[in-house]
């Protein structure tokens, strides 16, 4: 399976003229977003809490975070956004995804839109 990608731009709630646009990995395993550190400092976001994330590993982590707003695909949503290392790759986790009503098509690499956002989480079928 491929990777699924898009164009998202993260704006200061504080100052909406500035704002960093850049092409994020979707990655419907990330709860929260993240962004290179020095481009969120960049146009003003400082953080404002710290909250510890588990890796893929196992490994417990804190890293610093900030709310900010996301626009991607015509939407807009209030985010939690981590402060990644400097050269790591922009993540739109799947929080920003599923408040705005998209989903992934893993065998198309492609957002889709939901008729409706969902109020609550889809059981799965047993």
């Amino acid at each position: 399976m491929g990777m699924t990608h898009v164009t998202a731009a993260v704006v200061n709630l504080r100052d909406p003229e500035k704002r960093w646009e850049e092409l994020f990995l979707v990655d419907t395993g990330s709860i929260d977003c993240m962004a290179p550190g020095r481009c969120l400092r960049e146009i003003g976001i400082e953080p404002s809490g710290k909250r510890t994330y588990e890796l893929a590993d196992g490994t417990e982590i804190k890293m610093d975070i900030a709310a900010v707003q996301i626009e991607f695909m015509g939407e807009i949503v209030g985010a939690t956004i981590i402060f990644g290392k400097d050269d790591v790759e922009p993540i739109l986790g799947v929080t920003a995804l599923e408040s705005v009503g998209i989903e992934v098509d893993p065998q198309n690499q492609r957002l889709k839109r939901l008729p409706a956002v969902r109020l609550k989480r889809v059981k799965a079928s047993v």
